[in-house]
């Protein structure tokens, strides 16, 4: 599937979203248990997610979805502790 093809191809049901969070957020505090650094599980996860983004909507349309990271890093979208 191409995102030419589709209007958006990344948009996902809000609740579908929270259990898959709420999914990764539990493998994630189980490596972290576990003794793995929590920058190497944060590397690991974003490797699964664009392949896994990649295998789904191809190279292209996941290369144009990450275009937006940048701006939506610095405008506090991943933040989740206030900043001063």
């Amino acid at each position: 599937m191409h995102m030419d093809t589709v209007s958006a191809p990344f948009e996902a049901d809000l609740d579908d979203k929270r259990a898959a969070l709420g999914y990764v957020s539990e493998a994630f505090a189980e490596g972290c248990l576990d003794g793995l650094d929590g920058d190497c599980m944060a590397q690991a996860a974003l490797f699964a997610a664009f392949q896994e983004l990649v295998m789904t909507y191809g190279e292209e349309a996941t290369a144009r979805y990450a275009e937006g990271f940048p701006d939506r890093i610095r405008g506090g979208a991943f933040t989740t502790a206030p900043q001063h």
